[in-house]
């Protein structure tokens, strides 16, 4: 039995009014077309759903359980709409955001607070890792957008520039080199180096800025964990080089920040889009959230800048 929506709200509405007059009159229709609707249900349910008289509309039984469901469907079908309506103002649904750890951690928690406070129906799934597997979301669709370091160009991706971060020296306390107000790279690269894995954005800026100024630094140990060098570097066991950005993720140990100079290496994060592809209303007032915090020249941790 496939009853329409317009025949299950017209049956409800005579139902609740108890009168073909005053139903149609909620629903701004003719008294004529409300009683073929009606009538049209009766026939398609096979049971007689009102006792008719010239003054009464009573239902029977068939129409008492008829009611009961007409109310759950059409109330259902509005939820679903107003929902639906909400999801398509930006005012519901899901943005999910790929991006590296650090970005996680440090530039988007005050973003997101401040976007929830206007959409608090909207929900941002964050989904962190590095640069390869944070550009692969985007491209499968799992992610609107991300934020991450330009890798490889792509006629697939569109990106915006965001921020840029220094990259500084990362020293134990009362090492040779935290005397000094700046370190050369290859100043750096004399001293046992402690680098994250081959997968990370990290290291491949860290391996470009070592060949730029033809120094070879050969890690004295590799670990897949920002958090892991900060406990290493912490334990005298070497030096290291991260961007300004990773620092509040490698742990309270005692270490030592000196920015690396000769060359100066800047590590910069785009938002990184599909291309030709429109974004949900939510994720683009997710990103109006993030211009919003350009524009207004919020303050970032040191060595951190807006691009």
């Amino acid at each position: 039995m496939e009853a329409s929506l317009r025949q299950l709200a017209a049956y409800a509405a005579v139902a609740r009014a108890a009168s073909f007059t005053a139903a149609a009159a909620e629903l701004h229709v003719s008294q004529s077309s409300l009683s073929r609707a009606v009538a049209d249900l009766e026939r398609l349910l096979g049971a007689q759903l009102l006792e008719r008289d010239t003054r009464n509309v009573q239902l029977t039984a068939a129409g008492v359980e008829a009611l009961r469901v007409a109310d759950q469907i059409v109330n259902a079908h509005r939820a679903g709409m107003k929902e639906l309506e909400r999801f398509l103002l930006g005012e519901s649904g899901t943005v999910a955001v790929a991006t590296l750890p650090s970005v996680a951690a440090v530039l988007l928690p005050q973003v997101i607070s401040d976007f929830r406070k206007q959409r608090p129906q909207v929900t941002v799934r964050i989904m962190d890792g590095l640069e390869r597997s944070v550009l692969g979301r985007v491209l499968s669709g799992d992610a609107d957008f991300a934020i991450t370091t330009v890798g490889e160009p792509s006629d697939q991706l569109e990106h915006r520039p965001l921020v840029r971060d220094r990259f500084v020296a990362v020293l134990p306390e009362g090492h040779p080199l935290a005397d000094r107000e700046e370190v050369p790279w290859e100043s750096l690269a004399r001293h046992p180096f402690l680098a994250v894995g081959r997968d990370s954005s990290v290291r491949r800026l860290t391996d470009a800025a070592f060949a730029q100024v033809d120094a070879h630094a050969a890690p004295a140990a590799e670990a897949g964990s920002v958090a892991t060098v900060g406990g290493l570097v912490a334990a005298g066991l070497g030096v290291s080089a991260m961007p300004a950005l990773v620092l509040p993720l490698m742990g309270t140990g005692p270490v030592v920040c000196r920015p690396l100079v000769e060359p100066v290496v800047d590590r910069r994060l785009d938002i990184a889009l599909r291309a030709r592809r429109p974004l949900p209303l939510a994720a683009r007032r997710f990103l109006e959230t993030l211009e919003e915090s350009r524009e207004q020249g919020r303050d970032l941790p040191p060595g951190i800048s807006w691009a």
